[in-house]
C-alpha cells in the first residue's frame, strides 16, 4: 500500500497531558519538566514548573523523543526491548545522538489503537515518580503507554 491513514496528536491532546501531570505533580510538591513530542520527534509543548532544575528541560525532551521512537517506555534497555551493560548505554547514546536516545525511566509513548502518536517525557522526580507521571498523563487522553502491539 501506498497510502496510510494515521493518527496525530492534536495540541488539545498534549494540552490536557500537561495539565494532568503539571497538577499531579503540584499535589505531589514536585517540580518537574514535561516535554510532549508528536510522533517524529517534534516538540508540542514543553512546561518547566517553578523550580524545576534547568537541566530538567533536555532530560525531559530526550525522554519524550526516546519513547516516540522507540514505541515503548525509556529504560535502560535497547530498542528491541534487550538488556544493556553500561557501554552498550552509553554507546547507543553515542550512536543515535544524546538528545535521541536515553537511558532513564520517565519517559512514555503516546499509543492510540496501535499507533504511535507521540510521546511524554517527565524530568525532576525520582525515576518512578517521572515514569507514573508520565503514564497517567498518557490514560488521560484514553491512550496507552506500554508495551502493547505497535504497528510499524
Amino acid at each position: 500500500m501506498y497510502i496510510a491513514d494515521a493518527k496525530r496528536l492534536t495540541h488539545a491532546g498534549a494540552k490536557k497531558m500537561m495539565e494532568i501531570a503539571t497538577s499531579k505533580a503540584r499535589e505531589a510538591g514536585v517540580a518537574v519538566t514535561i516535554a510532549i513530542v508528536d510522533a517524529g520527534g517534534h516538540l508540542i509543548l514543553l512546561e518547566r514548573m517553578e523550580g524545576g532544575r534547568f537541566h530538567t528541560v533536555q532530560s525531559a525532551t530526550t525522554k519524550a523523543v526516546c519513547a516516540a521512537s522507540n514505541r515503548r517506555p525509556t529504560s535502560a534497555h535497547g530498542a528491541q526491548g534487550q538488556s544493556l551493560d553500561v557501554s552498550h548505554v552509553l554507546g547507543l547514546a553515542l550512536a543515535a545522538g544524546p538528545e535521541c536516545w536515553t537511558a532513564m525511566e520517565g519517559g512514555c509513548p503516546i499509543i492510540v489503537d496501535g499507533q504511535c502518536i507521540g510521546g511524554i517525557g517527565v524530568a525532576g522526580g525520582d525515576w518512578k515518580f517521572d515514569e507514573t507521571l508520565g503514564q497517567e498523563a498518557v490514560k488521560a487522553i484514553g491512550a496507552e503507554w506500554g508495551n502493547q502491539q505497535v504497528q510499524s
